[in-house]
């Protein structure tokens, strides 16, 4: 654009010179030079705002295409740019319409606060990233109350390696085992800390050492049996002798120890109801839907590597469904919203990975008269028949509007009998909290 404008100016250049003259022709007297004008007042220096709409301008005339020069004369351009700086300062002076501004301003209300988990042991609401935290802080607490039942937690749920957890529980099962059976043989009730098993299966195991000072055991400096020198020495667990009085207690830990399973803090659901809105469809999801694990992030690379050499080969009909499936497996949690047919909408939380079944029963639950008969419409009206599919399988995630159908021949037959019917269906003390949806 800038050689464009260089040509014109040239061409004007050109254009006023004068006649043509020939070389062998006298040289005419030179033209008087108009007098110069008064020296016009010095502009003021334009603003960072017109700057940098002027820029802005600028670069948009650069990033047209390159070719014919357009048909038009330079007074047209520079118009044309005029007109351009002038809209760019205006709108950078009344800021963004108001269409943004409330687009901005609705987005900034999310539909829930976040995913919210109920400890098992405390009954608390915690959000997602405090889970954890909260769980150790619980267990340790309930040491005070039950320290055999405490140490097995520690075990089952902060180990995450289940194999190295099946076989480190059965050989501590087996400890426990020896003396139960054998209570009066002294080599059972000793066991050394050193020992190649010990290390391996039970000593990097989270717990495990808590869980032998609970059931009995202490730590002891003896000497190693079949050395003659009394200087070489190791640790051992000793049971102390007690406990031999109540082996049937002994016996109760270890079944303990081999049948629990690891702690786990249970979804909130955070069960909402709404007053009729056209914005049922709208979601606002906060971060805790979408975040991802290390490992899921290292996933995400790993697929679009693969993703780049997809595009260079012809995909099979297994290979299309198995993307498929990794994109369902994308999201871990889910939003639903189902609207009855008075108009009210029921919310919850829900693992991605749940049932159709888990969101008849939430619904069911919610329901003044948990007999009534209903269906439920996905998005687009597609009945979701099948209750044992999961959510992501039906493209109901990471959020989704659906709809609630009574079945026709029940409401006939409770029309036909005169029965008044309530205000809603929904129970009367999720009524007492109905909310607006922001």
């Amino acid at each position: 654009m800038r050689k464009f404008f260089q040509e014109i100016k040239a061409d004007l250049k050109f254009k006023t010179a004068g006649p043509g003259q020939k070389l062998s022709e006298p040289s005419r007297a030179p033209r008087e030079k108009p007098k110069a004008e008064a020296a016009p007042k010095p502009r003021q220096a334009p603003t960072d705002e017109a700057q940098m709409a002027a820029a802005a301008a600028l670069a948009r005339l650069e990033l047209k295409p390159k070719g014919k020069a357009p048909s038009c004369s330079q007074e047209s351009i520079k118009n044309q740019v005029r007109r351009e700086l002038m809209a760019e300062a205006a709108a950078s002076e009344k800021g963004l319409p108001e269409e943004e501004k409330e687009q901005e301003e609705g987005a900034a209300a999310p539909s829930v606060s976040g995913v919210y988990f109920i400890c098992p042991l405390t009954g608390a609401v915690v959000r997602k990233d405090q889970k954890e935290k909260h769980l150790r802080e619980a267990i340790q607490a309930y040491f005070s109350v039950d320290p055999v039942a405490a140490s097995i937690m520690e075990i089952h749920t902060f180990n995450k390696d289940r194999e190295k957890v099946r076989v480190g529980v059965e050989t501590m099962a087996k400890y426990l085992d020896n003396i139960y059976l054998h209570p009066e043989e002294e080599k059972y009730r000793k066991i050394k800390l050193q020992n190649k098993v010990f290390q391996e299966r039970i000593s990097c195991l989270e717990g495990a050492h808590k869980f032998f000072q609970a059931v009995g055991f202490e730590t002891k400096t003896l000497p190693v049996p079949g050395q003659d020198s009394p200087e070489e020495q190791e640790q051992f667990y000793v049971l102390r002798e007690e406990v031999l009085a109540r082996l049937e207690q002994l016996k109760d830990s270890k079944e303990q120890l081999l049948s629990s399973e690891p702690l786990r803090a249970r979804l909130d659901r955070q069960l909402r109801v709404f007053q009729p809105s056209p914005q049922a469809a709208r979601f606002e999801l906060p971060d805790d839907f979408y975040n991802l694990s290390a490992d899921e992030i290292r996933r995400e690379q790993r697929l679009r590597t693969e993703a780049v050499e997809k595009a260079s080969m012809l995909r099979t009909r297994a290979m299309r469904e198995k993307e498929e499936q990794r994109e369902m497996r994308k999201y871990n949690y889910t939003l639903l919203r189902v609207r009855f047919p008075d108009g009210y909408i029921l919310q919850g939380t829900f693992y991605a990975r749940e049932a159709v079944s888990v969101l008849y029963s939430f619904v069911r639950e919610a329901l003044r008269d948990d007999w009534l008969p209903f269906e439920l419409l996905g998005p687009g009206g597609l009945k979701l028949t099948d209750e044992n599919l999961a959510f992501n399988e039906c493209g109901l995630v990471p959020s989704a509007l659906l709809s609630l159908c009574w079945d026709a021949a029940v409401m006939a037959d409770i029309e036909a009998a005169g029965e008044e019917q309530p205000r809603s269906p929904l129970r009367p003390e999720l009524l007492a909290g109905v909310q607006t949806l922001p």
